[in-house]
């Protein structure tokens, strides 16, 4: 059953969503629009868990994974706008430990798209090291890149989030996740969170893994084994209280799509949110400022990067549109011409990299509004 509403204008978009629900392509899954700030589809529903026993409610949240780096993207941007922080500048400019090893010419605007050469740690780590923020920033700030920063792109899946994670931190003296409930989540009232409170564990659903475990194209150069299995936390990690109390900006973010679209109505409506100005519009705009193009060295597959977010121009229909998506299936797109945000979450996980469930919707609604 679907809860939640849809303008009659979504009406496609709520029975692809429903048909997704029925035909078991999602047990438990979210979405929702924003135009002009405004909701127009906040959509609900099947179960929280695998069992069937926990409905999926209005408050239910997720862990998203990788759709967790379009939030601690916006918080970088955020500190961009004011002032505090510059891409431009040397990583070391903040975090002078990160100029070991011949990093003393990484720019953050290389650790914001992917291409600052440290996508993994080389030292083993486990998962439980995961939650040790100065272990897992010590290594990266001690260790060589393993191409020249800045020439190519290299998913860097987990260390990205505390590259930019601690680079907050020494500008602000807080960590991203405290940032984000501060200056963007609390004002905005958005229930999302990088390191989530104990009291809201009850509402978060139990993700399901997929069938097959992580794709195998995934794991064929040695790059790209370090990256998946170094550490490659199990699902049922990620499930844990360890694993959603830890801040872990590039995939730990709890929260539901109503969350992800509200944040991001900033970045879509010119720095303005419920009537508030977040960010300029030239902030907003920097996303958009291409960094990075080609192959990527850990995905294998060809990748536009700008500041924080993949480009959609080419993808999707309108060119000023920003993008990113977790493993498992969870998407954000904020497209800046249409002033639109989108957002899927879900609990069962596909075992593809590129998961095509929030795309179709995404198109679905595209083909609502004309644009298509």
């Amino acid at each position: 059953m679907v809860e939640g509403f849809a303008r009659d204008q979504y009406a496609s978009l709520r029975a692809a969503f429903a048909e997704n629900l029925a035909n078991g392509a999602d047990v438990g899954a979210a979405v929702c629009v924003t135009v002009d700030g405004e909701t127009v589809v906040d959509l609900w529903g099947g179960f929280a868990d695998a069992a069937a026993a926990r409905p999926w409610q209005r408050d239910t949240i997720v862990n998203v994974y990788s759709t967790t780096k379009t939030v601690t993207a916006l918080v970088a941007l955020l500190l961009a706008d004011r002032g505090e922080l510059d891409f431009d500048a040397p990583v070391a400019r903040y975090w002078p430990e990160f100029a070991a090893n011949g990093k003393q010419g990484v720019k953050v605007s290389h650790l914001m798209s992917h291409s600052a050469g440290l996508p993994g740690w080389r030292e083993p780590m486990r998962t439980e090291d995961l939650y040790d923020w100065e272990k897992a920033t010590a290594l990266l700030a001690a260790q060589a890149p393993d191409w020249e920063p800045g020439t190519a792109g290299g998913y860097h899946a987990i260390t990205q989030g505390y590259l930019i994670g601690e680079v907050v931190r020494r500008i602000t003296g807080r960590s991203l996740g405290a940032v984000l409930r501060d200056e963007l989540a609390g004002p905005l009232q958005a229930d999302f969170h990088v390191g989530l409170p104990e009291s809201e564990e009850p509402r978060v659903a139990e993700l399901i893994a997929p069938p097959d475990g992580p794709p195998p194209e995934l794991a064929v150069t040695e790059l790209q084994i370090r990256v998946g299995t170094n550490p490659g936390p199990e699902v049922s990690e990620v499930n844990s209280r360890a694993w959603r109390a830890a801040e872990i900006p590039a995939g730990g973010g709890t929260g539901n799509a109503r969350s992800v679209a509200r944040l991001h109505t900033i970045l879509a409506n010119g720095g303005v949110a419920d009537g508030r100005r977040f960010m300029s519009e030239a902030g907003c705009r920097r996303a958009l400022d291409p960094q990075i193009e080609g192959r990527d060295l850990v995905l294998g597959m060809p990748l536009r990067f700008g500041m924080g977010f993949a480009l959609g121009e080419g993808l999707m229909p309108n060119p000023n549109t920003l993008y990113w998506g977790g493993y498992g299936g969870s998407l954000a797109i904020i497209d800046l011409d249409a002033r639109t945000t989108f957002c899927y979450v879900m609990n069962k996980m596909s075992g593809q990299v590129a998961d095509l469930r929030g795309f179709n919707l995404a198109m679905t609604m595209w083909a609502a509004t004309g644009v298509l």
